[in-house]
């Protein structure tokens, strides 16, 4: 499947928002529980969607004609699998796990979405390149996060805690690929669709859990409101356009930009040190990624030659 620049483009920018909604979230926890935050970012998000697209005139996907249940239910699988259960079970696991041990399963995304997109994507070969492409990719992530992040807490619950993060890669697998089944439909009525289901899931299971916080302080608020629009709402429609033009696999390697961006936005506006390794750990992120889209890259430069 060829890549267009677009699509590069589009993939910086949610490797930009995603890591940079890291400092966000940690203004948001200063006056809220993290379900509440998380269910509060998807709300927030789904509303924001629904009023974009009554006012572009799209509304929701239809319910009544042909293939209308199929749309919803990839629009439900997305919902669960790529908002509300990752979010809870993130919100959950990092009670007990060592900072940082997150940022690692996530980039074992690509690991997974390689054997799934090979199984029901066509055109989406599982090859030795792409494999080991993805493997340095990880190595660089694991590097860039340090040996820190595998520490012990102490914590009863830490095995289960450990497993609920691994179980979020592999959640946002699966939301990956039905986002990339789900018939045609207007990818922002798709993405509006699915926040809401996503919102209807965690909203009540937080306020049954957490309840409704007694105050939330004015920075707290901005960044919920901050949360649900640009790297939820906004990246949504992103997301969804890129996984049905380029791929699943394409889309993976944004697992790999976050924790870079989130070490970046850390260094330059919170005076945070530099990791060690973060130079090795960059090239390593780098020549993963163009190892596993040589062919895209090859075919990118090619054509800008072609056009000069």
């Amino acid at each position: 499947m060829p890549i267009r620049p677009i699509n590069w483009l589009k993939l910086a920018f949610l490797g930009i928002v995603w890591g940079a909604s890291f400092m966000a979230i940690e203004l948001a926890l200063k006056g809220a529980g993290p379900l509440f935050v998380a269910a509060t970012r998807v709300t927030l998000g789904a509303i924001f969607l629904f009023i974009l697209t009554h006012a572009r005139g799209v509304g929701l996907p239809p319910v009544t004609t042909a293939g209308a249940g199929r749309i919803w239910l990839a629009a439900l699988v997305m919902g669960l699998f790529s908002n509300a259960i990752p979010f809870a079970l993130l919100a959950w696991g990092q009670q007990s796990v060592a900072s940082g041990f997150a940022g690692v399963c996530m980039s074992l995304g690509p690991l997974f979405i390689l054997p799934l997109a090979h199984i029901f994507i066509r055109g989406e070969v599982m090859t030795l390149r792409r494999t080991l492409g993805f493997l340095i990719g990880t190595m660089g992530v694991a590097i860039l996060i340090g040996p820190a992040a595998l520490s012990s807490t102490g914590s009863s619950l830490e095995t289960w805690a450990r497993l609920a993060c691994l179980a979020v890669p592999l959640c946002y697998s699966i939301g990956t690929i039905a986002t990339r089944l789900c018939p045609a439909v207007d990818m922002l009525s798709l993405s509006a669709a699915a926040l809401l289901l996503g919102a209807c899931a965690i909203a009540p299971y937080a306020l049954w859990v957490e309840g409704w916080p007694e105050t939330i302080g004015r920075s707290s608020l901005l960044a919920l409101l901050y949360l649900g629009i640009l790297p939820t709402g906004i990246a949504q429609i992103i997301l969804v356009q890129i996984i049905r033009d380029a791929g699943p696999v394409f889309m993976s390697l944004v697992n790999y930009q976050v924790p870079v961006w989130s070490v970046i936005f850390g260094m330059a506006l919170l005076g945070e040190t530099m990791p060690d390794g973060l130079f090795w750990a960059l090239a390593l992120i780098l020549s993963g990624v163009a190892l596993s889209q040589f062919g895209a890259l090859r075919r990118l430069f090619s054509g800008r030659r072609a056009r000069g």
